[in-house]
């Protein structure tokens, strides 16, 4: 049977006001920033559900049982606050399970989480994202810092593959194509850290308990991720690679 990946984020709305002389009016758009990834998933054959993260807020598993139904757990570009505080907390103050908690004992479990960077996860812009203050930071192989962790590289910047013969990049020959950006984290002590960019983690790995997780600090797509690293040819591969060994596959 598939895999089954649980992918949550990676979306957004965007309202604009147009000005046109004297009249103004808006626009509102949902945008999702993954297309490419959930190709090469499913290029690899794996069966992943998409929660953008006004979904996830309501629909992201409260429960040990509905969360054990994924392989692998992924966040990606999602705040902390979107998985802490659901529509029943925030706007009618009642109790809710913490989420937070749930996602370190799933992988602590058995399961396995993939955090991917973007500006609201890891720390994020402006320090929103604040997963370094969560639960789950105890089953992430990095250390997150408490400020804006941005590494904004307009001109571009390498990946250096560090631990060639690491199952998460085996196959992937030649020159990495170039990034635009990334989370800064450092790596804990235990990590696995097959490929650095800039000399911090790009891919980071770690057990934890009985399960994985896994970093991937720059995003999945634009603006960090520009056209030439999705076209890449070993888009597909890169993300089969890490998923296998997170999911002990």
């Amino acid at each position: 049977m598939p895999k089954k990946i649980l992918l949550a984020g990676e979306s957004w709305q965007t309202t604009a006001i147009h000005a046109k002389g004297f009249d103004p009016f808006f626009s509102i758009e949902h945008a999702i920033g993954c297309e490419l990834l959930l190709k090469a998933f499913d290029e690899k054959g794996y069966e992943v559900v998409h929660m953008p993260s006004h979904i996830a807020a309501n629909e992201f598993p409260f429960t040990m049982e509905e969360i054990s139904h994924y392989d692998c757990v992924i966040l990606s570009d999602i705040g902390s606050n979107t998985i802490l505080l659901p529509p029943e907390t925030f706007r009618l103050g009642k109790r809710t399970p913490n989420r937070c908690d749930l996602i370190r004992d799933y992988v602590l479990a058995g399961g396995s989480l993939l955090m991917m960077g973007g500006y609201l996860t890891f720390t994020g812009i402006d320090g929103k994202a604040r997963w370094g203050a969560t639960s789950v930071a105890d089953v992430l192989p990095v250390e997150m810092s408490p400020y804006d962790d941005r590494a904004e590289h307009p001109e571009g910047v390498f990946a250096q593959v560090a631990d060639a013969a690491h199952p998460a990049v085996a196959g992937i020959d030649g020159d990495w194509p170039f990034l635009l950006g990334y989370n800064k984290v450092s790596p804990k002590l235990e990590a696995q850290v097959p490929v650095t960019i800039q000399g911090d983690p790009l891919i980071a790995l770690g057990e934890f308990g009985k399960g994985r997780a896994g970093a991937f600090t720059s995003d999945c797509g634009p603006h960090w991720v520009p056209a030439e690293f999705t076209g890449w040819t070993h888009w597909a591969r890169l993300w089969d690679n890490m998923l296998r060994w997170l999911t002990k596959g």
